[in-house]
């Protein structure tokens, strides 16, 4: 099995201001989806963060941040791209204990990306060769692992604003022209069903019985979005369910944990963030078969609404996952 994508238990988001969560959101807006119809293609503008250059000594201690202000100043006047305040970003990676040393891991860009919002990461260098200023950016898909490079110049004396504003451009055009391969391809509810179904190696389907109690804010749910999605998914595969008035018990039990919080108000939108995690047992044997876990993002103009998009998303991309493990 593919080896699930690092989701941290994620802090209270009651506890920390509410303006944390804008970089979350900016995200969120933009692959807000409905889980159950996620047709449409992908939007822009793409939310992108920079991270601090690295700089030589000689160019001063904070040349690197001064590099990456002008960048995020440029961007954020391009009506194709929402920039993540930088303040905010520093608050995300410290909470997570993530460092910027390692985005030449793809998975660090991925878990960065979870964390931040961000589609689009941009790290990069700037350093004296010869009589020129030279600034190196990355630009880094966090669903894809897709590297753009973009450079630019100028004297060695000149003021870094000018090769700044020029970076930026540069950049600002990977974005927006090569979106389709920084960013991934958004996953139709019919698409998702004709994979899982293509990845069955058995005509037989195990009855099932799926249990994820789901809190938002400490309160529980009556009809648990999570819970609801998968069992959606195992019976479109060709699963029976089974619950407690079934009269003959599910084959395979699946139970868990649901909770959502919400993020940041703004616009008349709300956002929020969801976390699932399941295990799946062999009712015959009581042996565990596989437990997993699944973070989830999503925003609405309702808070409710958007908390069961989350949960029913992260519930779908879980089902991904267990669905060819159960059936076989």
């Amino acid at each position: 099995m593919k080896s699930p994508p690092d989701s941290r238990p994620f802090p209270s988001l009651t506890s920390r201001p509410a303006r944390r969560w804008s970089a979350v959101l900016l995200g969120v807006l933009l692959f807000s989806g409905s889980a159950a119809d996620v047709s449409a293609p992908n939007p822009t503008p793409l939310t992108v963060a920079v991270f601090d250059f690295e700089a030589r000594e000689d160019l001063g201690r904070d040349f690197g941040k001064e590099v990456s202000t002008l960048l995020s100043t440029f961007l954020s006047g391009n009506p194709a791209i929402w920039t993540v305040e930088r303040a905010e970003l520093d608050r995300l990676l410290a909470e997570q204990s993530l460092g910027l040393g390692g985005l030449a891991d793809p998975a660090t860009a991925v878990k960065v990306g979870q964390i931040t919002g961000a589609k689009v990461l941009v790290t990069g260098r700037a350093f004296r060769a010869g009589n020129e200023l030279l600034l190196v950016a990355k630009v880094i898909g966090t669903e894809t692992s897709r590297v753009y490079g973009e450079v630019a110049k100028a004297g060695k004396d000149a003021p870094v604003t000018g090769p700044a504003e020029e970076l930026a451009a540069k950049i600002a055009a990977t974005v927006t022209t090569k979106a389709d391969t920084l960013v991934a391809k958004v996953v139709t509810r019919a698409d998702r069903v004709t994979t899982l179904k293509a990845a069955l190696k058995t005509d037989r389907r195990p009855s099932v019985s799926v249990k994820i109690p789901e809190v938002h804010f400490g309160t529980p749910a009556v009809d648990p979005a999570a819970q609801t999605e998968l069992a959606l998914l195992f019976k479109e595969v060709g699963c029976a369910l089974a619950d407690d008035q079934s009269a003959q018990a599910a084959e395979v039990e699946i139970t868990g944990e649901a909770f959502s919080e919400v993020g940041l108000r703004r616009a008349g939108l709300v956002s929020c963030r969801a976390r699932v995690e399941i295990k799946v047992r062999d009712r015959a044997t009581g042996k565990v078969l596989l437990a997993d876990r699944q973070m989830s993002v999503a925003v609405d103009v309702s808070e409710q609404i958007a908390a069961k998009r989350a949960l029913q998303e992260a519930a779908a991309e879980l089902a991904e996952r267990i669905i060819p493990q159960v059936v076989k």
